[in-house]
């Protein structure tokens, strides 16, 4: 029995020399060393009876509830804001992608667009030269007036069978058709005037 009390002073003064020396995170880090420091002491002590202490076995720290809480609290704590910083990068992330496949998007669009113009190109150029080679005392002038008039018409089709079309269009009858022909060619003219006084000045 006397021994046994040995034992438990022994401990108990030990751990009250080391443990106070460390804060609790420490102190669950470093179990082991805790351990080895009683070991060396009982072993001293123990030796005087005859008793060898071959190993000491911490099973466990249990601090006081407040601290306990406190702890659990702390660590949800620490666990929340890796969440926001984790769910911050990843909504970083994903703005960055969004707008790098808006650039890719537009750029893409932008080269869509220059070879739809490319191709319109050709094909009046293609046109013109097929109905002025086939219908004779036909001019330039007079091929691209008419495919003008030719898409002004197939434009106004499209849009009444479109259901879901929210273009106003205004209203006009036939005896226009020669007007809108006029300003789409006044409209070439005036820009072609305003390149040749650009070059001049």
């Amino acid at each position: 029995m006397r021994q046994f009390i040995t034992i438990v002073v022994v401990i108990v003064v030990v751990a009250r020399a080391i443990v106070p020396k460390m804060n609790l995170d420490e102190l669950f880090e470093q179990k082991g060393e805790v351990t080895r420091c009683v070991l060396e002491e009982l072993e001293k002590v123990m030796g005087e009876y005859g008793y060898s202490i071959e190993h000491i076995l911490m099973v466990d720290i249990i601090p006081d509830p407040s601290v306990r809480r406190a702890m659990n609290e702390i660590n949800a704590a620490q666990r929340m804001l890796r969440a926001s910083e984790f769910k911050g990068e990843a909504e970083k992330v994903l703005i960055v992608k969004k707008a790098e496949a808006e650039a890719e998007s537009k750029y893409l669009g932008g080269v869509g667009v220059a070879r739809q113009r490319q191709a319109i190109t050709d094909g009046l150029r293609e046109n013109i030269l097929q109905f002025s080679t086939k219908v004779e005392g036909t001019s330039a002038k007079e091929v691209m007036d008419l495919i003008m008039i030719t898409q002004y018409f197939d434009t106004i089709r499209d849009l009444g069978n479109s259901s879901k079309n929210t273009t106003v269009f205004i209203p006009h009858g036939p005896g226009h058709v020669r007007d809108i022909s006029n300003q789409i060619r006044n409209g070439m003219m005036e820009a072609s005037c305003a390149q040749v006084t650009d070059v001049d000045e």
